[in-house]
Parts: structure tokens; sequence; C-alpha cells
């Protein structure tokens, strides 16, 4: 590796804690701006004069210009530097971030919505960057690393958006969300060295390869849609929560709904203990481990919730359990799909998070409708539904997917 390229193409037996640390960091900050919105739902909907059932559409589009970035942008990561990659859409995603800032209408805060949607993709050029850098003995822990920092983020974000919301206003999240990430950049273009390319194909072909690979392994097509099914889950729950908030019987802030977040955190926590788990006895178990408790969560809430005070702790633990395993279920699923074909890794991470952001934004559509027209149950009971979908698909023969 000469000094001028600092091309990755070196030994992997190590990766530096610093760089790990700067990937999971990076991830963080790019995934959390998919999700500062969530807990101001609320507050965004009487600003800007829309009914909750248009509200909605600000984290519908959020998630399905993710998941149209991660379709047709994460695949370049296998044909240029990803690198600079990254630091084209932290400059990107910082300036979505300000027009949000700065949005007086539900139009031009839409729009900032999908352009942070595209460029935050950035958090999902970093995992697979993680994954090049990492022995194979060691990538299922290496990625579970820097996917807790994405999964933190994500999750935190959500507390800080709100505490922040309530306390300075919501137009200083964004502002706030735009500065930490054109810091990012810069730690990025100082400390992450440079990727080889792994291929040469034109763009058009580029993403027909995109197709060949989902036809060619089952296992990634399996591990797609359990993925997608278990994120509509996922987001059918986090976009609804600050409005069911907000409303009555509760009356709360963006700062109690963003709190929530916290209960999330906890079993973000557990993802390096899945990555660990995935290694040593094998990712089927942990997806199946994952979605079941994804299941057992929502069924308890949708029995046990109610619209009193005592529902608050009964959704609290149930955050916990759930988020535990959706992002086990993650790991797991990562760790075959990236197992598949080294050289397309890109691609293939392409594949399952398009398809995860997909399910994200089909679970914040249909949780906002299914929130006015059945209420929260109704909510609890769409998220168990999905999430047994996923927990079949997983006990599918894999010739079968």
């Amino acid at each position: 590796m000469t000094s001028q390229t600092q091309t990755i193409e070196l030994d992997r037996t190590e990766i530096a804690g610093s760089l790990v640390t700067l990937l999971a960091v990076g991830a963080g900050l790019g995934a959390a701006a998919l999700y500062y919105s969530q807990p101001m739902l609320g507050v965004l909907g009487q600003e800007l004069h829309a009914t909750p059932n248009k509200i909605g559409w600000i984290p519908t589009l959020t998630q399905l210009g993710y998941a149209i970035g991660l379709i047709f942008l994460i695949p370049l990561g296998d044909r240029f530097d990803r690198r600079t990659i990254i630091l084209c859409k932290a400059a990107v995603l910082c300036a979505a971030l300000l027009l949000a800032a700065t949005a007086n209408s539900l139009d031009v805060m839409l729009f900032a919505s999908l352009a942070i949607g595209l460029s935050a993709t950035i958090a999902q050029d970093l995992v697979p960057a993680a994954a090049a850098l990492a022995a194979e003995a060691n990538r299922g822990r290496t990625v579970g690393r820097v996917m807790t920092g994405l999964l933190l983020g994500i999750l935190l974000s959500r507390v800080v958006s709100g505490f922040v919301a309530e306390h300075a206003g919501w137009r200083s999240v964004f502002v706030g969300a735009a500065v930490s990430v054109a810091l990012l950049g810069v730690a990025v273009w100082r400390g992450l060295p440079r990727f080889a390319s792994t291929m040469q194909l034109r763009y058009v072909a580029l993403l027909g390869s995109v197709f060949r690979l989902l036809r060619r392994y089952s296992e990634l097509r399996r591990a797609a849609l359990a993925q997608g099914l278990l994120s509509v889950a996922f987001s059918a729950f986090w976009s609804t929560l600050a409005v069911m908030l907000h409303a009555e019987p509760f009356h709360l802030g963006s700062a109690s709904a963003g709190a929530f977040g916290l209960a999330g955190a906890a079993g973000a926590l557990a993802a390096p203990l899945a990555g660990r788990m995935a290694d040593r006895e094998g990712p089927e178990l942990v997806t199946r481990i994952g979605a079941s408790l994804v299941v057992a969560s929502f069924v308890a809430m949708a029995l046990l919730s109610s619209t009193d005070v005592g529902a608050l702790w009964v959704i609290g633990a149930g955050a916990v359990v759930f988020d535990l395993g959706v992002q086990a279920s993650l790991i797991a699923h990562q760790t075959i799909v990236y197992g598949l074909e080294p050289a397309a890794r890109s691609r293939l991470n392409a594949v399952l998070m398009g398809s995860m952001f997909i399910g994200m934004a089909s679970g914040a559509w249909l949780g906002s409708q299914v929130l006015s027209a059945f209420g929260w149950q109704g909510v609890c009971s769409l998220a168990a539904l999905a999430g047994t979908c996923a927990l079949t698909v997983r006990f599918w023969p894999a010739n079968k997917a």
C-alpha cells in the first residue's frame, strides 16, 4: 500500500479501535438523520398545519428516499472508492438538514425529508467498509460494533431531538444535525483510508448485477424479506408513537416521546452479543430468536397497553424487547449476506438494506393509517403480524426462498 493511495488491500488481521469508532460514529450520525423528525411530528403537524395523515408523509418519504438511495447509490461502493462517496454524501446530507431547518411549509419539509433519506445512506457505505477491513473470523464482531453505533444513532436521535426541540425549538435540531455531519466529513477526510474498487462494470450493468445477485442467492432473498417485514413492525411503532403520546389522554411533548428512545437503545446495546452469537452458533439461530422477540413484545403490547399511565410502562418494556429482536436479526442477516460473495458486499448490502427501508417506509405509512382507523392497539397488532410473517420466512427451507 502506498502512502499516496492508502488503498485497502492490506492485512486484515487487525482493525484499529479508533477506526472502528470512526465508522461506528459515522454510521450512527448518518442513520440518526432519518429519525430526528419522529419525536417532533406532533409539533411539526401544528406548526406546518398538517393533519396526522399528512404529517405521516415526513417519515415515509425519509425512509423511501433511503430505500431508493440504497438500491441506486450503495452499489457504487463496489465500483468507486467508498471514501469519496462518503464525503460527497456528507456534503449533500448537511445541505438537506439545513433545508429542513428553514422549512416554512409542508412541501419544503417533504422535499428535504426525501433528500435527507437519499444522502443518509452514508451509513450503509460505512458498514460494508467495516466488513472489508475486518478479518473473516472477526467480521461478525466488527460489524456488530459498527452496527451498535448505527443503531444507537437511530434510537438516541429520538431522545436528543425530542429534548432539544422542547427546549430550543425544532429548527435547532436540524441545525445541530447539520453541524455534526459536517464534522463527520472532516473526520472521514482525515481518518478513513481509500478503498480499491472490486469491479469495473458500468453503472447500468452494475445495477443489473444487483438483480442477478438477488436471483442467484436464495439466502439473500430470505434475509431481505425477513428483515423487511421486521422493519415494517419497527417503523410502524416509532413513526406513530409521538403522535399517539401527543394526543389524549397523555398530551406529552417531544421530550417525553423522545425519551422512549432510551428504552430502544437498551435493546440496541445487545447488538454486539448478537454478532458474537452469530460467529459462534451460526446466524440462523439468531434470526429466529430475534423475530420471536419481536412477535412476543408486540403481542404483549397489543394485549396489555391501554390509554392509561400503566400503558407507558408496558410500551417502554416492549420497546426494549422488540428493538433487541430487530437489531439481533439485522446483525445475523448481515453476517449471512456479507459472506455470500466478498467482492459484491456493497451490492449485497444494497439488497438487504433496500428491502429493510422499503419495509420502514411501508411501516411508517401503514402505521399512520392504522393509528387513525384502529388506534394504538391496531398499530401493535399490525407490528405483531409483520413479525410473525418474518419468523415464518426464517423457517422456510433456503432452497424455497
